[in-house]
C-alpha cells in the first residue's frame, strides 16, 4: 500500500486566444487580478491548426500562454475554471465586439511532468475533478521533451509551444527547489 500524501505544487497557466489584442490585454489583466502576477509569457500565436471556433470567435484567432508567479495546489483547478469562465462572460457582456464570444481564457497547470488543462466537456480520456470540471493531460514530458497524446489539440504539438513550456518547467522547478 502506497502513502497517502499531499500533490506537489504546480505552475498555474493560462492559454488565452482572441482575436482582438484589446481583449487579450483585458484578459491579462484580469487574470493577473485573479491568479497573481505573470511570471513567463508568450509571444502571440496565430491559431492556424483549426478554425473550430471561427464561428463563435470569428477568424484570425491569437493565442498567447500566461504563467502566474505563485505555485499552488493542483486542487484549484476547478475553481481556476469557474473563474475563467465568469471572466469570459463578463468580457462577452461589454459588447464591444460582433462576436458572442470573443475572448476564450483555458486555465490549467503544469507539473514536472505534465500540462493539464481544464474543461467542461466529458470525453474518453477527460478525469472528472468537481463542479463540473474535468482534467485532461494535454502533453507530458518524456525524455526530456513535451510528448503528445492521439487526444492532443494539433496547436500543442507545436516546437514553439514546447519552448514556451519548457520555461515553466524550468520556473517550476527553481521554485518547487527554494
Amino acid at each position: 500500500m502506497g502513502d497517502i500524501s499531499e500533490p506537489r505544487l504546480v505552475l498555474p497557466i493560462v492559454a488565452a486566444f482572441s482575436r482582438y489584442p484589446e481583449a487579450l490585454a483585458w484578459g491579462r489583466q484580469e487574470a493577473e487580478a485573479m491568479w497573481g502576477p505573470i511570471a513567463l509569457e508568450s509571444d502571440p500565436f496565430l491559431l492556424t491548426e483549426t478554425t473550430y471556433y471561427d464561428e463563435e470567435m470569428g477568424p484570425g484567432q491569437r493565442k498567447q500562454f500566461w504563467a502566474f508567479a505563485p505555485i499552488r495546489s493542483p486542487e484549484e483547478l476547478p475553481a481556476w475554471k469557474h473563474q475563467s469562465n465568469a471572466c469570459e462572460a463578463r468580457y462577452a457582456d461589454l459588447q464591444q465586439w460582433p462576436e458572442a464570444r470573443p475572448l476564450n481564457l483555458d486555465p490549467g497547470y503544469i507539473s514536472e511532468a505534465k500540462l493539464v488543462l481544464a474543461t467542461t466537456k466529458d470525453r474518453d480520456h477527460r478525469i472528472y475533478l468537481r463542479d463540473g470540471i474535468y482534467a485532461e493531460v494535454t502533453l507530458h514530458y518524456r525524455r526530456k521533451a513535451w510528448t503528445s497524446w492521439p487526444w492532443t489539440y494539433p496547436d500543442y504539438q507545436r516546437a514553439e509551444y514546447h519552448a514556451f513550456l519548457d520555461r515553466c518547467r524550468q520556473y517550476l522547478r527553481e521554485q518547487l527547489a527554494r
